[in-house]
């Protein structure tokens, strides 16, 4: 429980390794190789984890050839990258009574009203951005101006006294200390500290933009803002980077533009069986599959009334391997549905489940990808299809007679 579970650059920096006689001190330049090695051969997820792909390879001595810069203490980086743990390295434990294999309703999914459903959303897709410049810089000194703020350097200081050495190791790790006192105090600026910082180069390295580009929003944003860089300078560098970023993604979304582009979503490669937790599961008689999985109340609640609507002939949960490409990230819709001809206004409806449709209670990103869902179903899709978010089963109903 005490290993380290995340294989990126923090934990490979300043690690020391072992090369022949020598002691290596693993710097930021080797760490980020080996972080971007780790990376390039999915022997990472997105979260910093050890992949099953990394264990398989490390057992059968297959491994993807290390950076050249790193081949001279290429064992000892391994066995650093081994020293993180993951679960992907014990043996599966399978609970019959925790799983349940989710079988296609072949009956619903052959409707013809499915089918037609089907028939107007699984055309696949490309996108293209073009924006300027000048449009991000104003945008992303406005939102610094307005939503960046960092507090004080605290430092939490401790006093103690040297007891007994018992060895070596015990005085390095400062395990000899015994604690006596410890209190707060606020850091120094740094204009005080000899501390260097390129903040150009931090920034530009957190959004992908350039230098120039980044100077341009420095020099305009407000001195009260710049302020707090020497006030809090790692809190200014880390906020400013999600700031920009998400101003960043939002004047892409805003420029974006779909084309349609060749191949379909093939209905067999979709809906496939599928085991899910069985404690999430509800039994329905109207879906594409015989169980719905729930992620939550709302959802719970949703799928129940959609099953005993009787202006609804059937509806599908779409699975993850149907999604629309955007600049952030691949989108899954949640819902599919079509409505019985004549008993409504729009018979075919994708839908995204929100408890709150306030845009306070969405995180930028899902704004985002949501606002290239709208683009994408006005450009691609038949107008005979509406998506949109809704908050439950009445907001539905609302807007497909709307």
């Amino acid at each position: 429980s005490d290993r380290p579970r995340t294989a990126d650059i923090e934990y490979f920096k300043g690690k020391l390794i072992r090369h022949g006689d020598e002691k290596v001190v693993v710097d930021e330049k080797m760490a980020r190789q080996l972080y971007n090695y780790l990376v390039k051969n999915d022997y990472v997820d997105d979260d910093g984890h050890i992949t099953p792909t990394y264990i398989k390879a490390r057992e059968e001595n297959s491994l993807a050839p290390l950076p050249e810069a790193l081949q001279p203490v290429a064992e000892p980086i391994l066995l650093l990258i081994d020293t993180v743990y993951s679960d992907a390295k014990l043996p599966p434990v399978e609970n019959e009574f925790e799983k349940r294999v989710n079988p296609v309703n072949r009956d619903n999914l052959q409707k013809k009203e499915f089918l037609a459903l089907w028939e107007q959303i699984n055309q696949k897709a490309v996108y293209a951005v073009d924006f300027d410049s000048d449009e991000l810089i104003i945008k992303a000194v406005q939102a610094l101006d307005k939503e960046l703020k960092v507090g004080d350097i605290i430092y939490r200081v401790e006093t103690g006294e040297l007891e007994e050495i018992l060895n070596k190791e015990a005085l390095e790790n400062a395990e000899a200390m015994k604690l006596k006192d410890s209190y707060s105090q606020k850091g120094l600026s740094t204009s005080a500290s000899a501390v260097q910082y390129d903040l150009v180069g931090k920034l530009a390295e957190g959004t992908q933009l350039t230098r120039r580009t980044l100077g341009k929003i420095l020099h305009r944003v407000g001195e009260k803002t710049f302020a707090n860089f020497k006030k809090n300078p790692e809190a200014f560098i880390r906020e400013a980077v999600r700031i920009i970023n998400e101003q960043k993604a939002v004047c892409v979304v805003e420029h974006i533009v779909y084309d349609k582009r060749e191949g379909r979503h093939k209905l067999e490669e979709i809906f496939v069986p599928v085991e899910r937790d069985r404690k999430r599961l509800e039994a329905v008689r109207k879906h594409v599959y015989d169980y719905v999985e729930t992620d939550s109340g709302t959802e719970k609640d949703f799928v129940q009334e959609l099953d005993n609507a009787s202006e609804v002939v059937v509806y599908a949960k779409l699975p993850n391997n149907f999604s629309i490409p955007t600049p952030v990230g691949s989108y899954n819709p949640d819902w599919a549905i079509a409505f019985e001809e004549g008993r409504v206004k729009h018979i075919y409806f994708v839908a995204e489940t929100k408890g709150s449709m306030s845009s306070m209670q969405l995180k930028k990103i899902e704004e985002m990808k949501i606002e290239c869902a709208r683009r994408f179903f006005d450009k691609i899709v038949s107008s005979r299809v509406k998506y949109d978010i809704v908050a439950g089963f009445d907001d539905l109903m609302r807007l497909v007679n709307d």
